[in-house]
């Protein structure tokens, strides 16, 4: 089977986890098939929005506010025209609608989903509050997320915010060179890329709710593969994951969003309950809106659609509009 997949060192590694994953359970080799995308040779233009959707809420981002979802479409092309037969993406990278004959088939067991700050090689501040201290009143913040930004800036209001881009490694060394004074990255694909000693502390989820799917690899296929391919990559799927996905993707479905949107949602699992806290907050911070439903494991789907109309009741459709 040839799985697709963008050429980053994290990318890579999410694709050879799945491969390595559908071998062990009895499924065949599998071949990973880099697929090249515009952004590799910088970004793209920003696409219009589509007629009829939600505008998605502008930051002082240096990326084009669809990039990601433009990545994405790139390699579900791939996947539609047959020149792959599943793909693997980080699930908060995905838009909220999936293009028509394509699903979401399997999901890894979720690394830690928090949101990470990491400061220069050369400071020693470790721990949120030493962090805060070490930063003063007006650090300058490296994130392009408007997720991120709008919520720390309710955190630290005269916080500057720069675009950093590029791929992990990248993204350290620019923030070593000066570029910023903190670096915020999702957790998971530092702990990945076995760069964890890099991670100073780990943002509180009260602080700053992660996007949803973040932790998460997902695997997609389409709605007609072949047996051997949804049975092989069933196998490979972690149950709790996928509940917690299916509950944080519908948060975004509801509120008609995609993965740049100042929205956070995380789900969580005890047992047979699920539990799904989430946050809209305007770009400029002084506007927070939080809420948080309890649910089952079973009804994780509409759990997240409770969760998005609480949201949408205490006037989130005015951020996101």
């Amino acid at each position: 089977m040839r799985i697709g997949t963008r050429g980053s060192a994290l990318a890579l590694w999410q694709a050879r986890t799945v491969a390595r994953l559908i071998l062990e359970t009895g499924g065949p080799v599998c071949e990973i098939v880099v697929i090249r995308t515009s952004g590799d040779d910088g970004p793209p233009a920003a696409p219009r929005p589509a007629e009829g959707t939600r505008h998605r809420a502008q930051g002082t981002s240096e990326e084009p506010p669809n990039i990601k979802a433009q990545f994405v479409k790139e390699i579900e092309d791939a996947l539609l025209d047959g020149r792959v037969d599943l793909e693997v993406h980080s699930s908060k990278d995905l838009p909220g609608a999936l293009p028509d004959g394509l699903t979401l088939a399997a999901a890894l067991d979720r690394e830690d989903p928090r949101d990470a700050l990491l400061m220069p090689a050369t400071s020693d501040a470790h721990g949120f509050d030493a962090i805060r201290k070490a930063l003063g009143a007006t650090p300058r913040i490296g994130t392009s997320s408007v997720r991120r930004q709008a919520q720390l800036r309710a955190l630290m209001r005269r916080a500057t915010f720069a675009g950093i881009r590029g791929n992990v490694d990248t993204r350290l060394r620019k923030l070593d060179a000066g570029e910023c004074d903190v670096l915020v990255l999702a957790a998971a694909g530092v702990k990945r890329l076995e760069l964890e000693p890099r991670i100073s502390a780990l943002l509180p989820v009260d602080i700053c709710v992660p996007a949803p799917g973040q932790g998460i690899v997902a695997v997609e296929i389409r709605d007609d593969a072949a047996p051997h391919i949804r049975e092989a990559v069933k196998r490979i799927s972690d149950a709790d994951a996928e509940t917690m996905l299916i509950a944080e993707r519908a948060v975004v479905q509801t509120l008609g969003g995609g993965c740049q949107m100042p929205l956070g949602a995380l789900a969580t699992l005890d047992g047979q309950q699920l539990d799904v806290r989430g946050v809209v907050t305007s770009v400029d911070g002084t506007i927070i809106i939080r809420a948080a439903v309890r649910g089952s494991r079973g009804g994780a789907a509409a759990t997240g659609e409770k969760l998005a109309a609480q949201l949408l009741a205490k006037g989130a459709g005015d951020i996101l509009k």
